[in-house]
């Protein structure tokens, strides 16, 4: 299959998601909730705090773009953007992104009672689904250390928390006590190996913004996500050809991912 065969479904709408990170005795923690088994996005799925920008985060975006235009974009200056999302200038990013942070804001609140700063969110990626899913949501990834506070949980919305290390996490899911998200997955993956929040925060300030457009494909080990950088990612044929390497391979357990 190329990319050329997929049913091109158009982008709904903007989305905002956040990793809350903390310390512990074993090493950094992330809070993940659990969404109801049987109804709503990612049904029965552990995943970040986060949800749909709504009119009002873009209308208070637009009306602080002619003001600082950049503002939005404080998190990322001087970093660079690994592909700006769907083809979007700088402008129009930084007043997406403006919107997005604001929804991040609400959406932790609403869903953990927990009140994140703005400022202290770190932008570090930009997902995008594949064509053929239904509801195609472009997701802004944020991270921030955890503020103190007590978790009191959207009952219509979460079901059940847990601060884990995300190795843990990743173990649960191989294990097939946790079911996650290829974002989700992808982002725990590349918290592993720090020993502190303060050295991920660190890190994600100096890295690119990615950006993250989903093709769904196949290897040889059966279903796979493909991303730009990948041999494959026009084209299902060249998938076990000799060339880069950026894929998730979710055929089986546990999944794979390659980047090289």
């Amino acid at each position: 299959m190329t990319r050329d065969t997929e049913a091109a479904q158009p982008l709904l709408g903007v989305a905002a998601t956040v990793v809350l990170l903390r310390d512990s005795s074993t090493g950094p923690e992330v809070l993940l909730l659990e969404r109801p088994r049987h109804r709503g996005s990612f049904a029965g799925a552990w995943v970040f705090p986060g949800g749909g920008v709504d009119p009002e985060d873009r209308r208070a975006a637009d009306a602080a773009a002619p003001a600082d235009p950049a503002s939005a974009g404080e998190q990322t200056a001087g970093r660079g953007s690994v592909g700006l999302p769907d083809g979007l200038g700088p402008a129009a990013e930084a007043v997406e992104q403006l919107a997005a942070r604001r929804a991040a804001v609400r959406e932790v609140r609403e869903e953990t009672g927990l009140e994140v700063m703005p400022e202290a969110l770190v932008a570090t990626a930009v997902w995008v689904p594949p064509r053929s899913v239904p509801k195609r949501l472009r997701t802004w990834f944020y991270l921030t250390t955890a503020p103190p506070g007590t978790i009191v949980l959207a009952e219509d919305e979460v079901i059940d928390y847990a601060w884990l290390r995300p190795a843990e996490a990743l173990e649960r899911h191989a294990s097939a006590l946790m079911t996650l998200v290829a974002p989700t997955w992808v982002t725990l993956h590349g918290l592993q190996g720090y020993g502190a929040v303060a050295d991920i925060v660190a890190s994600a300030g100096q890295r690119p913004l990615a950006h993250y457009e989903t093709r769904l494909g196949a290897s040889e080990r059966g279903p796979a996500l493909f991303w730009a950088g990948d041999v494959a990612f026009a084209d299902d044929a060249l998938a076990e050809q000799a060339g880069g390497r950026h894929r998730l391979e979710i055929g089986r357990m546990p999944w794979v991912y390659s980047l090289s």
